[in-house]
């Protein structure tokens, strides 16, 4: 079992930062690509961004490309979502994803992955 849980979200203007943490848990736990998605009200959740096992790939959605970056640190077991210059529609809820068979490139779907944080609000003012 995986557990995941995010944090570091909260109320930002935009035009500013916030940083998104998910720490990764559980005895069956291994390095694997891992995704964030987000989900606001009345939509579907949608990709973020990903990245591969070792971190040397990454992928963005077109949304957020050039302003949020992905990052992690397997020796902390650790994905961090660094989100600059963020704009009202960045509103959501905020979840880390990893699949429950390691992978080293990662999905881009939600149906690529199996266990999924509790979330992490992140509201943005205009």
């Amino acid at each position: 079992q995986v557990q995941l849980v995010e944090s570091g979200g909260g109320l930002v203007q935009a035009g500013g930062s916030l940083r998104l943490s998910c720490a990764a848990s559980g005895r069956t736990y291994s390095t694997t690509a891992m995704g964030w998605f987000r989900q606001a009200p009345g939509k579907e959740r949608e990709f973020v961004a990903a990245i591969s096992w070792s971190g040397g790939t990454t992928y963005y959605a077109d949304s957020v490309k050039g302003r949020f970056t992905i990052s992690r640190d397997n020796a902390k077991n650790t994905v961090t979502l660094q989100m600059n210059s963020m704009k009202p529609d960045d509103t959501a809820v905020y979840y880390c994803a990893a699949p429950r068979i390691p992978i080293s490139i990662p999905g881009r779907t939600t149906t690529s992955y199996d266990y999924w944080g509790q979330g992490t609000q992140v509201t943005v003012s205009s």
